[in-house]
């Protein structure tokens, strides 16, 4: 008896798997992803299952494994535009080995009819497609050969409800995994303390579960989020790498250029442009939008939101910098003889507790740090503001959280929104348009382009307790 179609060799199941997912098939999808990954990748596209659900939605109807075969035989060539996703269902199958709808169907899978394209029934299938691949472990931002997510291709292509699906399974594999990092550094502390006050009994030998067991229970969860974190790592776009190179410490020790439009370090990573003052004029009117009040900026920077803090004269105005050569260009533009104005040299990590120990209080707050990662800014609004921020007080933040890409951007937005909600904070975000900085040629000469976007999102944060 020929077993041949019952277990497919990897390469004929992964162009399966995609054929399926194009064509919006569950039953066949349920089968095969039995053995088989949500998480294959055309070699041609780099298309994976949800990059196909999605673009199958405005290409031309499916082919069948059948219909792909004759393709060849007439050997008609699809087009590949190289900007386009949308003739995937064609080119995808343009090297699957020669199998027919009949020799298909003998695993236990039946493709049926072909359904018309573009319709609300075709969104649908589409939908539950996805889903489906998502439970089975899809990845949220695998990247396909024209640089884009699943999500992306959703939003080029204006399917708005299956881009919000890929955003909200972002936000779910990015929660999860930032609770993963905060339980994994839970666990090594209590690790050490049990160590630490057991170390000096005699034949005492700690017996702690590894991470592996201890968290058994959600093995196959975490089998595929562990996937997901070790794709991410391979998947980084080059903004994303350029960023990783940069780190607190190393940019605290680096040489800086200031211009007039720029502040840039010695690897020309730029810290913070002129084409920021609108975002910061606007922030410093929310934050402040009386005058005498008691203000606190983390990260000088140039001075952008400092000077706008300035014109609307507070009674204190505290500076937190840790940069040498920004604390020296402050003194040589005399920062500290200006009316109200309190300069911190060093890390807010280290000054802050000193302010929450005065018992000094702010009613505006902005937090816009350098070569810090989402767990820093996490670790200030939940530990330190509600020590800082004084009754009726607000408080934001510089939001690039992602900015390089429009889907991370969003994710990253509904992250923190959970995050300041679950730490007692209510947010209010205003949008102000971003002038097209590709155009006015703002990143000539960077190695790292931090933003991307058209717009960004203002938030303003108050205490809710």
């Amino acid at each position: 008896m020929d077993d041949s179609h019952s277990e497919p060799v990897p390469e004929l199941e992964a162009q399966l798997i995609l054929l399926a997912a194009s064509n919006h098939n569950l039953e066949a999808l349920c089968t095969l992803l039995r053995t088989g990954s949500a998480n294959v990748q055309d070699l041609d596209t780099g298309y994976t299952p949800l990059h196909s659900a999605i673009s199958a939605c405005a290409a031309s109807p499916p082919l069948s494994p059948a219909g792909s075969s004759r393709a060849r035989e007439k050997n008609v060539q699809p087009n590949r535009r190289a900007t386009s996703g949308d003739d995937h269902v064609a080119t995808v199958y343009e090297n699957a080995p020669e199998i027919t709808a009949d020799e298909f169907s003998k695993g236990g899978m039946n493709f049926g009819e072909e359904k018309g394209f573009g319709g609300l029934a075709e969104l649908e299938a589409a939908e539950k497609t996805v889903r489906l691949l998502l439970q089975n472990g899809a990845i949220w931002n695998d990247l396909d050969k024209n640089n884009e997510t699943p999500g992306c291709l959703a939003k080029r292509l204006g399917f708005s409800h299956l881009y919000g699906i890929m955003v909200d399974a972002g936000v779910r594999a990015e929660m999860l995994l930032n609770r993963l990092d905060g339980y994994e550094l839970l666990l090594d502390v209590d690790d050490e303390d049990n160590e630490e006050e057991h170390e000096q009994e005699e034949g005492f030998q700690p017996n702690v579960l590894p991470m592996e067991s201890s968290l058994s229970a959600n093995s196959a969860g975490l089998d595929q989020i562990t996937e997901a974190k070790h794709n991410e790592e391979a998947q980084e776009t080059p903004a994303q790498t350029s960023l990783a190179d940069v780190n607190s410490e190393g940019y605290l020790r680096s040489n800086l250029t200031f211009t007039t439009e720029s502040l840039i370090d010695e690897d020309k990573n730029s810290v913070m442009m002129a084409w920021e003052a609108g975002i910061m004029e606007r922030t410093a009117e929310l934050l402040a939008p009386d005058r005498y009040l008691r203000v606190l900026n983390i990260g000088h920077g140039m001075g952008i939101i400092d000077d706008f803090f300035q014109k609307r004269s507070p009674s204190t105005h505290h500076i937190i910098e840790a940069h040498p050569a920004v604390l020296e260009e402050m003194k040589k533009q005399k920062w500290a003889e200006k009316v109200g104005v309190t300069i911190h040299g060093g890390k807010w990590q280290d000054v802050v507790p000193r302010l929450i120990e005065e018992g000094t209080l702010f009613d505006a707050i902005y937090f816009d740090t350098f070569a810090e990662d989402y767990k820093e800014l996490h670790n200030f609004f939940e530990d330190n503001v509600v020590g800082l921020l004084d009754d009726g007080g607000k408080w934001s933040f510089f939001n690039g959280l992602g900015a390089d890409r429009q889907i991370c951007y969003d994710v990253y937005a509904k992250v923190v929104e959970i995050d300041l909600l679950e730490a007692g904070y209510d947010v209010e975000w205003e949008t102000i348009p971003v002038q097209d900085l590709d155009r006015t040629r703002q990143w000539e000469g960077i190695k790292r382009p931090y933003w991307q976007l058209q717009t960004y999102r203002l938030p303003v944060c108050t205490f809710i307790g």
